[in-house]
């Protein structure tokens, strides 16, 4: 008999991620809305979807695909109006599910009211709402930037102002400025504009953006020169994790989200030490009820700054040691963490750690289905990682890309001096850009896959593969990806215990083609053995073996073949669950 144990409602809950302007174009002007989410909600429902996460869809100038944003309370015209996100809140609600919106709030669009004030004067009330600087000088009277600083997006973090002869910070794009989250009415503001005015419409919590960027460092320093090449340097010490970091989220909290029942994830870059991490999530601290850690869906990419786009081949057991590190480090706290392997920001899980290959492009993301949902934590989806969808095609050039980080990184390696520089970052986006989760949502196979009317020009460009990997081809097919996806959605609530709850123990380490893992229920009276090969070609597996041949008695719970299955040996990218209950 399984034991139930009282957890705070988003723990076992699976959320899924929509992208809005590639999601459903309800008025076909080729770009995804509010109401065209609302026409798909029983689709989400029928999924076995319980919170819907809504990425930016607030008003914005849109240089930054609504991470700009100019108007925390008006919706983008394109994507509809406030009482668009309410019958989306109702919608939700009327069938038990949740909606959650995107938090941004390191940085607004330069078309704020807020920042036009800033920028007004340097006696404005509101000057200190942003991060302004004077300009350094060199031996010959050149204006410089206050700091060497090099931005997400290529180039400095620093804008020069002619109104009022300073710089303004931006880590971002020069569209995007920085708040100054030392400035108490600066924090009041967007706890007021940005939290209150949309929890009081019912709205269930935050996924917050680039959260541990707040509390910057306040002596400006120079980074350190680690890449020659070039003027700007990576300088993410002077601004992750900065000295008042803690005291804004426990202020957060105790001024805002502690008067709703919300649950709050965090986006939580360059943080790699566990104990680090903990800070945020521990539930005594009441900072965040969870945070995206991205050490493993960064693999093959490089340093997040000049060399982000170049690269890197990564092994099986490098992966292995990221997901038992993040599997591990809430054990024996109160803290807790996320499951994840898709979302707006990076290249589709098939492509980048199965393969998209015809032969086996069905068992890689049916292979993935069945990891991401035996892990600890809870489950994120992102939009169409349930129907498997995969990269843009390697054949599309450049000017189908349309992602402003895209962009700026590979104009960067065109103007290098390296002539090679602009190939590698070009192969780089191939498999790692944020663009590839962004082209529209396939739901047939008819022209524009259904995400708007034939007859209309998508903002960005339909898959080529959109006739082949659709909603409608595999929701009646038992046997399909969707089909697999919603098998292991109800098996992952079923014995919540072992694969929400559960504790992690890695096996063969140091194996390059098979993933293997024993998860034990919280009370250790339950246990699975889940193997996966994430390699092309069949593999005999030892370890499974000499699993299966203890006293208890194992029994396969789920599978990801549609073929004839060989006790002991895994077929391309197969993926097991054995229990022994």
């Amino acid at each position: 008999m399984i034991s139930r144990v009282s957890h705070p409602w988003w723990k076992e809950a699976t959320i899924y991620q929509v992208y809005p302007a590639s999601f459903k174009d309800s008025n076909d002007d080729g770009w995804g809305d509010i109401p065209g989410l609302v026409s798909k909600i029983d689709y989400l429902h029928d999924l076995g979807v319980d919170v819907v996460w809504l990425s930016p869809m607030f008003e914005s100038p849109q240089a930054d695909m609504g991470y700009d944003i100019s108007d925390y309370q008006k919706v983008y015209a394109r994507y509809g109006t406030v009482q668009d996100v309410d019958n989306l809140v109702e919608a939700c609600h009327s069938r038990g599910m949740k909606l959650i919106l995107d938090l941004v709030v390191n940085h607004t669009s330069k078309e704020h009211e807020w920042f036009k004030e800033s920028r007004s004067s340097r006696d404005n009330p509101k000057r200190d709402w942003y991060i302004w600087k004077p300009a350094r000088y060199d031996a010959n009277g050149n204006r410089k930037p206050p700091t060497n600083w090099r931005s997400y997006f290529a180039g400095g973090t620093w804008t020069w102002d002619e109104l009022t002869q300073e710089y303004y910070l931006h880590l971002y794009a020069s569209d995007q400025p920085d708040l100054n989250w030392d400035s108490e009415s600066c924090r009041q503001a967007i706890y007021d504009n940005t939290m209150r005015f949309w929890l009081d419409r019912g709205v269930d919590g935050f996924r917050v953006d680039t959260v541990n960027k707040y509390s910057k460092r306040t002596d400006f320093v120079d980074a350190t020169i680690t890449d020659p090449k070039s003027e700007w340097q990576p300088a993410p010490d002077m601004w992750c994790n900065g000295p008042r970091i803690h005291e804004f989220l426990k202020e957060m909290n105790s001024q805002v989200l502690d008067h709703y029942d919300v649950v709050t994830v965090g986006e939580l870059s360059n943080t790699p030490d566990p104990e680090r991490v903990l800070d945020y999530v521990k539930a005594s601290e009441r900072e965040l009820n969870m945070i995206f850690q991205f050490d493993m869906i960064r693999l093959g990419t490089g340093d997040g700054f000049g060399s982000k786009y170049v690269f890197k081949p990564w092994k099986l057991s490098e992966m292995k040691t990221l997901v038992e590190r993040w599997q591990k480090f809430i054990e024996g706290t109160d803290g807790w963490t996320t499951v994840f392997c898709e979302n707006h920001d990076n290249g589709r899980a098939v492509s980048r750690f199965g393969s998209d290959k015809p032969e086996h492009w069905e068992n890689s993301a049916k292979m993935i289905a069945l990891w991401q949902a035996t892990l600890t934590g809870t489950l994120f989806l992102y939009q169409g990682q349930e129907i498997g969808m995969t990269n843009m095609p390697a054949t599309w050039p450049i000017e189908e890309y349309k992602d402003i980080e895209s962009n700026n990184f590979y104009q960067e390696a065109a103007r290098s001096s390296d002539v090679r520089e602009k190939d590698r970052v070009m192969d780089g986006l191939r498999i790692l850009a944020r663009d590839h989760s962004r082209i529209p949502f396939q739901w047939d196979s008819s022209v524009n896959a259904g995400f708007t009317s034939p007859n209309t020009e998508p903002w960005m460009r339909v898959h080529d593969d959109a006739c082949k990997i659709n909603v409608a081809s595999q929701v009646n097919d038992r046997q399909s990806v969707l089909s697999f996806y919603k098998k292991m959605m109800t098996l992952r609530k079923r014995h919540a215990d072992i694969f929400v709850h559960g504790t992690f123990q890695l096996l063969d380490k140091i194996n390059e083609d098979v993933f293997s893992y024993i998860k034990h229920s919280a009370d250790g009276s339950r246990r699975a053995f889940v193997v996966l090969n994430f390699s092309d070609s069949r593999k005999e597996l030892p370890a499974l073996n000499e699993c299966l041949s203890d006293s208890s008695d194992w029994q396969l719970l789920v599978g990801t073949t549609r073929n004839k299955r060989e006790e002991g040996v895994l077929n391309a990218f197969e993926g097991r669950v054995y229990v022994d209950f």
